[in-house]
């Protein structure tokens, strides 16, 4: 693995794929080092952020490479259960676009068993693994300018569920109301990178 400075209190280590990232994030976590702050593992990276004035960086960069990782990265959180309305405004487009009708996408998507891999573009906003080939769609040409917080969507192999409204260009298959982000919560995000995600069909009311 090769570390790097990253600003005056990180580090980027690079680990060259998504599996030792999480690997390496559960290693950092249950070493307790001191003056970590955060840890932010990425597809082929993780950012350790740290305290200056409690850290050490360069006897930390030293250290990274040598912690033994686990086979596996067990999962920081249970499993995520998110009850889902589909009647997503581009339901009809998925469908048509992968040769299938509307209640079929909603069966392979809540059949799709998600894999949290990391956070970005918004806060708490995860990108999901897992989802079933068939529905691999690409992003819509224009995005909208508001997506609805709460909506579920795809885009190429990732799934995913808007923690807040924003702008967006996934397709959206539906809505839930479980609240992903929660400033009151510790951590915030309800879905942490390693976290297991099913999507669970519920009726629309």
């Amino acid at each position: 693995m090769a570390v790097r400075r990253a600003g005056d209190a990180a580090l980027l280590v690079e680990t060259g794929d998504l599996a030792t990232s999480h690997r390496l994030n559960a290693a950092i976590r249950d070493a307790g080092l001191p003056g970590i702050v955060d840890i932010v593992p990425g597809e082929g990276t993780v950012l350790v952020v740290a305290d200056p004035a409690a850290a050490d960086l360069d006897r930390l960069a030293a250290r990274l490479p040598e912690l033994p990782l686990p086979e596996r990265a067990a999962a920081l959180t249970p499993p995520v259960e998110i009850p889902t309305v589909y009647d997503g405004a581009d339901l009809d487009a998925v469908a048509e676009l992968a040769g299938l009708s509307r209640e079929e996408v909603a069966a392979r998507h809540a059949a799709s068993t998600f894999t949290v891999a990391y956070l970005g573009f918004s806060p708490g906003f995860a990108y999901l693994t897992g989802l079933d080939p068939a529905l691999h769609v690409p992003r819509m040409d224009s995005p909208r300018t508001a997506v609805p917080t709460g909506s579920v969507a795809i885009a190429g192999p990732y799934g995913a569920v808007y923690p807040s409204q924003s702008p967006g260009g996934w397709r959206l298959l539906g809505r839930t109301e479980l609240t992903l982000w929660d400033v009151t919560r510790d951590p915030p995000s309800l879905l942490q990178p390693g976290t297991e995600v099913r999507f669970v069909v519920k009726e629309a009311r």
